[in-house]
C-alpha cells in the first residue's frame, strides 16, 4: 500500500432531485408540491421525489402504494427519460466548457477532474461555483457538488449541502473528515455491511481506521482492502471520460405473477430480443450470463453461467438462460424477470496512478 495519497481536484457534481425538478420546471402547477416520478399503480415504483414529498419518507425504489401512504397527496408523474436525456445533454456541455475529464454516473451526477482545467483557475470550489450557477442560469435547476483530492471523498461531500449547496474536503481536512464520519455514509457501504460493521463495533470512520487490514479482509473479503485504504484518504480511481459499461441488462415486472416456467420461457425470449438489439446496436458481446428472479415476496436471486466465448446472439443467450432457468426449482411465483450480459468485451486494463503535488 502507498503512503502517499494522490492529491487531484475532483467536483461530483449531482443534481438535486433531478427528474422531479425537471416536472415541476416544465410544469409551474407541480412547483412546491409533493410529487413522485413513477407509477402508482400496484406494480409501480418511484423512480424520484421532490424534496417536498422527501418529507414525508417518499424516495426513490420504495412502491407507489407505500408512496402514496406516507404521502396522500402526492401527485405521480409519469417519467420521461428523453426529455431527461435532452436536459442531462446540455449540462454535460457545460461541464466539457471546463474539462474533457468527465464521467457520467448517470443522467444526473457526474465527476469532473480540475486538476487542470480549461478556465486556469486553480480553485476547484470556485469553479464548482460557478458550474451550479450556470446550471441553474442556463437549464433553470439546481445542482449540488462535492469538491476534494479523490472521487470518494468528493462523492461523500457532495451529499452533504443539500439542496443547492457545496462542500469543500482540502486534503490536509480529508483524514479527519473521513474519523468522524458516520460509517452508513460512506460511499459503497450498504445496508448490509453496515449492519455488519455495527456488529463489529465498527459506527464512524476512526473505529473503521483502527481495524487492521487482516481483521477487514477477514470479514469483509476482497472489499476489505477497500475499506482500509478509503478510511485513510486513499483512492486512487481516476476520472474516465469514457466510462467503460461493465454490463447491459434487460427486465421486465409482470401485472400478473408468473408460476409456469413455460410462461416464464416466453417471457424471457422477449427480454433476451431487447437485449440483442441493445447489444447489437453498441457491437457489445459478453461471456457471463445472469438470469434475474424476483418473487412475489420480493426476494431476489440471481443465477449466473460464464461462457469460455463471447456472445450478443439472442438464440446463444437463451440456450443459457434456459439452463439457468431449469437448473432448481422455483420457490415461489415470480413478478420480475431479468436477462444481463456481463464480462464484456468492452474491458480494459487498469491505468497507472501517477502521484501528483500540489497546492489544492
Amino acid at each position: 500500500m502507498s503512503e502517499t495519497i494522490p492529491n487531484r481536484k475532483i467536483i461530483h457534481i449531482d443534481m438535486d432531485a433531478f427528474y422531479a425538478s425537471v416536472e415541476q420546471m416544465d410544469n409551474p402547477a407541480l412547483r412546491g408540491k409533493p410529487i413522485a416520478v413513477g407509477g402508482a399503480e400496484n406494480r409501480g415504483v418511484v423512480a424520484a421525489a421532490s424534496y417536498e414529498a422527501r418529507k414525508f419518507g417518499v424516495r426513490s425504489a420504495i412502491s407507489g402504494v407505500l408512496a402514496k401512504k406516507n404521502c396522500p397527496d402526492l401527485i405521480f408523474v409519469r417519467p420521461r427519460f428523453d426529455r431527461y436525456k435532452e436536459i442531462s445533454n446540455k449540462i454535460q456541455k457545460i461541464f466539457h466548457d471546463y474539462t474533457d475529464l468527465v464521467e457520467p454516473l448517470s443522467l444526473d451526477e457526474a465527476y469532473l477532474d480540475v486538476t487542470i482545467n480549461k478556465k486556469g483557475n486553480p480553485s476547484a470550489s470556485l469553479l464548482a461555483q460557478e458550474i451550479r450557477m450556470r446550471i441553474l442560469n442556463e437549464v433553470g435547476l439546481t445542482a449540488s457538488a462535492g469538491i476534494s483530492v479523490n472521487k470518494f471523498v468528493a462523492k461523500i461531500a457532495s451529499d452533504f449541502n443539500k439542496p443547492n449547496g457545496q462542500k469543500t474536503v482540502t486534503p490536509d481536512e480529508v483524514i479527519s473528515f473521513l474519523e468522524v464520519l458516520p460509517i452508513r455514509k460512506f460511499y459503497g457501504v450498504g445496508k448490509v455491511t453496515t449492519e455488519k460493521m455495527y456488529q463489529l463495533g465498527i459506527f464512524t470512520g476512526l473505529e473503521l481506521k483502527s481495524k487492521s487490514l487482516e481483521f477487514l479482509e477477514k470479514h469483509f473479503g476482497k472489499s476489505g482492502n477497500f475499506y482500509y485504504n478509503v478510511v485513510r484518504g486513499i483512492h486512487n480511481g481516476e476520472v474516465k471520460s469514457d466510462r467503460i459499461t461493465k454490463s447491459v441488462a434487460a427486465e421486465h415486472t409482470f401485472d400478473v405473477n408468473l408460476s409456469s416456467e413455460i410462461f416464464m420461457v416466453e417471457q424471457l425470449e422477449k427480454i433476451a430480443n431487447s437485449l440483442e438489439k441493445r447489444l447489437k446496436k453498441h457491437r457489445i458481446a459478453g461471456k457471463t450470463v445472469t438470469l434475474k428472479i424476483k418473487y412475489s415476496d420480493f426476494t431476489q436471486q440471481t443465477r449466473s453461467k460464464t461462457l469460455p466465448y463471447f456472445i450478443s446472439d439472442k438464440g446463444l443467450i437463451m440456450e443459457t438462460v434456459k439452463e439457468l432457468l431449469f437448473q432448481e426449482r422455483m420457490k415461489d411465483s415470480v413478478r420480475l424477470l431479468g436477462i444481463s450480459l456481463s464480462n464484456l468485451n468492452t474491458e480494459e486494463k487498469k491505468t497507472v496512478v501517477v502521484q501528483l503535488k500540489f497546492a489544492f
